[in-house]
């Protein structure tokens, strides 16, 4: 194996070993990819199909053109290129390869590299070579920007926030001198004009609190007390930034990141092998934002990967769950910050089967308590539960510690618990996930990684009781 700017790697992977479907399937930017790759899965449409050492997986497809698509995958990225004409990242004719290289050794065989992966490949290696030494080709490093022009935008921006949150403060107290009863009466207008408002401030975080605040009168009973809620964190934040010179410094950095300023790497790179423990999209009507949790293995430190596709794009990175990449990646600063950017891979994702070192719900409960101490505006945090067991209630499931009696803290009268359990979140009990995750536990305990914050825990990856299985749920 070959490291991407062309060195040797130390103790490289075994090529012999292929994903499974699983980890294959986990790439998939949506259902609708995962259900058409898995009808490409079969040796039927594809020719001229194979693989190497160095981690390329090509093949033709059978389209409905006179030519087939042409497909290739360098997995140690993963990075895909075919020649189809979707928007999606990946394409349903990579999955379908890779489901196919990863199943049947027969069709995909080692082999030389065709001329037409192989421009691509060599290509997309120099390029991550360039970036390695400071430009493309070698060449002389792009311009720096002005600092002193960049300084007086950040000023002008920050000014402009400014006058958006002591804008917020006035709508804010007017409300509450008006009495909560007002918001129901004066509808969602009133909070979108604001947003709005806040939007023109460059405040895009503000934006986004004050629109959630339009939502709450209607979102059933008990709202008063949400909206309340909602109005002393927005209220805490717009304090914190009109006096962020008098904060710490990861405090005042993670402010500017919730009010909407883009974080910056403020750290040094972390090389580690790396566990892709979830992936997973959400869409916020014109962004589509992917988000990929990776724990590593020497430094125990959890990381947070933020991927971007605009105007209907899929975000090009994707790492498969389940697997380990040697890799480097860079932190970026804040309190309680977990968001970091991914530098050069090393090897190819390589399948492993151990899960992450979890605890019990009770520990869940106490580092979420913790980062909440850092960042209050933190809507959850990644935690991995290990020896739990997922059970029914009147008011959903809830995932308890195995090896006592349930208390009244949770579980079911007689159930063996250990007397502590988390609650699912509400947007979890509609997804496939949460039977998946039923199926495999089968009554027993298992290992399960997830978000836990207010609203309850969100499963995201599970792993059998003897570790033998890595089951996305997302």
């Amino acid at each position: 194996m070959l490291r991407l700017n062309g060195g040797e790697t130390p103790n490289p992977p075994e090529q012999g070993v292929r994903w499974t479907s699983e980890q294959v399937l986990s790439l998939a930017p949506d259902d609708a990819s995962r259900k058409a790759g898995s009808k490409l899965s079969a040796a039927g449409p594809w020719s001229g199909a194979g693989c190497d050492g160095s981690g390329a997986v090509w093949g033709l497809c059978k389209g409905s053109g006179s030519r087939p698509y042409q497909t290739v995958v360098d997995t140690t990225g993963p990075a895909y290129r075919c020649s189809c004409p979707s928007r999606k990242f990946p394409c349903k004719h990579a999955i379908g390869l890779l489901l196919l290289w990863s199943a049947d050794e027969q069709t995909v065989t080692d082999g030389a590299v065709p001329d037409w992966a192989g421009e691509w490949l060599s290509g997309r290696r120099k390029r991550a070579a360039g970036r390695e030494t400071g430009g493309a080709g070698g060449g002389a490093p792009a311009k720096s920007a002005d600092p002193e022009a960049a300084r007086r935008r950040a000023e002008r921006r920050a000014g402009r926030i400014t006058a958006g949150a002591t804008e917020l403060e006035q709508r804010l107290a007017d409300l509450l001198r008006g009495g909560l009863a007002s918001a129901e009466q004066s509808g969602y207008g009133l909070w979108e004009e604001t947003a709005a408002r806040m939007v023109d401030a460059q405040a895009p975080g503000l934006a986004a609190r004050v629109r959630e605040l339009g939502a709450i009168p209607g979102s059933g009973p008990g709202w008063p007390v949400r909206l309340l809620e909602e109005c002393a964190l927005i209220h805490l934040l717009d304090s914190a930034w009109l006096g962020r010179e008098r904060l710490p410094d990861p405090l005042a950095a993670t402010v500017r990141t919730r009010v909407g300023l883009p974080s910056a790497v403020a750290g040094h790179r972390i090389r580690d092998h790396w566990l892709v423990l979830a992936q997973y999209d959400t869409y916020d009507g014109r962004l589509t934002t992917r988000r990929i949790w990776l724990y590593g293995r020497e430094s125990a430190r959890t990381a947070l990967l933020l991927s971007f596709g605009a105007a209907g794009r899929s975000p090009q990175l994707a790492l498969p769950v389940g697997l380990v990449v040697d890799a480097e990646i860079t932190p970026h600063g804040g309190a309680a910050q977990l968001r970091a950017e991914l530098g050069e891979l090393f090897t190819a994702p390589v399948p492993t089967g151990a899960p992450p070192p979890g605890g019990s719900c009770a520990s869940a409960v106490e580092a979420y308590g913790r980062a909440l101490r850092d960042d209050p505006w933190l809507e959850s945090w990644p935690v991995t539960l290990s020896g739990v067991v997922p059970l029914p209630t009147d008011d959903g499931w809830q995932l308890a510690d195995a090896g006592g009696t349930a208390g009244t803290d949770g579980g079911v009268d007689g159930e063996q618990t250990g007397g502590y359990a988390l609650p699912v979140a509400a947007s979890a009990l509609s997804r496939p996930g949460l039977w998946q995750l039923v199926s495999l536990a089968g009554g027993r305990p298992v290992t399960v990684f997830g978000e836990f914050g207010h609203e309850g825990f969100v499963p995201l990856t599970a792993w059998s009781d003897d570790q033998s299985e890595t089951v996305p749920l997302i």
